[in-house]
């Protein structure tokens, strides 16, 4: 087993190295492939080598990923079933690249999740939600404000808000470079009201923090925001403008997408700007912005009933 071990740390660096994934990545392909080592240790194969990973053991240990609960006696979801396997398969294509006599990635299967669907907000959601934050010149007004307009014009995950700092934001031409999962960079965008918003909250700021968005309470220290403040100040809000949806700021990302396939933009552009590895990812927005089927639709439906 101590072989195994081996080839996997080989892997873990191969990752981190020739991949450039994160230290997260690395933790979570470290954590699903040590559940797959100690699952074989408790199944009677404590010697396991890369030849004797065989398709009935993963079978078994699919079945095991199946019936096994969490923290909190839930079962695992199939998501996350299939996170497990994604490493495992990406650790057999790596030991079949070093030419080590292993199972075929190809032959193991994930599981069929169901289509996900998405939380959005409609237009007129979106602007309760904004006219909910008072219109004053205090800094956590401002503040919230332009981070508002900030994730609805650029789509930005809540990290990439709020690692996002002043040298990285060019106001004059109204975009910036974030780089979001897996290090990748692209380009977002901000509308007039969103550079006019950050611009105004910037200009009333007294300290010298580097960080775009940062706390202003009573006992505040001018740090910037965590992703659970700003999930805070978004409930906050949303409640205020009795929106009955739970809003994140994950929920206004949706909104960007959804808002931009509705106006009429194609599907590959969405995926660049929201900085998506892989289209089918994208497309989970499709289909509550499929505005030509919503126009076949509306042009040959119930035609006799007229």
């Amino acid at each position: 087993m101590n072989g195994l071990k081996t080839y996997v740390q080989d892997f873990l660096d191969h990752l981190e190295v020739e991949k450039n994934r994160s230290p997260k990545t690395l933790e979570n392909y470290n954590h699903y492939l040590q559940r797959f080592i100690e699952f074989a240790i408790e199944h009677g194969q404590p010697a396991l080598s890369p030849a004797g990973i065989t398709l009935p053991l993963v079978r078994k240990y699919c079945l095991y990923l199946n019936r096994i609960t969490d923290a909190h006696n839930e079962p695992l979801k199939l998501s996350t079933q299939n996170y497990h396997i994604i490493a495992l398969r990406a650790f057999l294509k790596f030991l079949a690249k070093q030419d080590i006599k292993t199972l075929s990635a190809e032959k193991i299967e994930l599981a069929k999740i169901p289509q996900r669907t998405v939380d959005f907000l409609e237009i007129d959601e979106i602007d309760r939600l904004f006219a909910a934050v008072p219109k004053t010149d205090k800094l956590q007004d401002l503040r919230d404000m332009a981070m508002f307009e900030t994730l609805f014009s650029t789509g930005l995950r809540v990290s990439e808000l709020c690692h996002l700092t002043r040298d990285k934001i060019n106001l004059d031409r109204g975009e910036f470079m974030v780089r979001g999962k897996g290090n990748k960079p692209r380009i977002v965008f901000l509308s007039p009201d969103a550079k006019a918003a950050i611009s105004l909250y910037l200009k009333k700021r007294p300290d010298n923090n580097e960080f775009v968005f940062i706390s202003h309470g009573i006992n505040s220290n001018a740090e910037g925001l965590t992703a659970r403040s700003v999930e805070r100040i978004i409930q906050k809000y949303a409640t205020k403008a009795g929106l009955v949806k739970k809003v994140t700021p994950h929920t206004l990302r949706h909104s960007y997408a959804t808002d931009l396939l509705i106006n009429g933009a194609d599907i590959r552009s969405v995926q660049a700007l929201l900085g998506h590895s892989s289209i089918t990812t994208t497309q989970v927005y499709t289909h509550i912005t499929n505005r030509q089927l919503k126009d076949v639709h509306t042009a040959f439906h119930a035609k006799r009933k007229r």
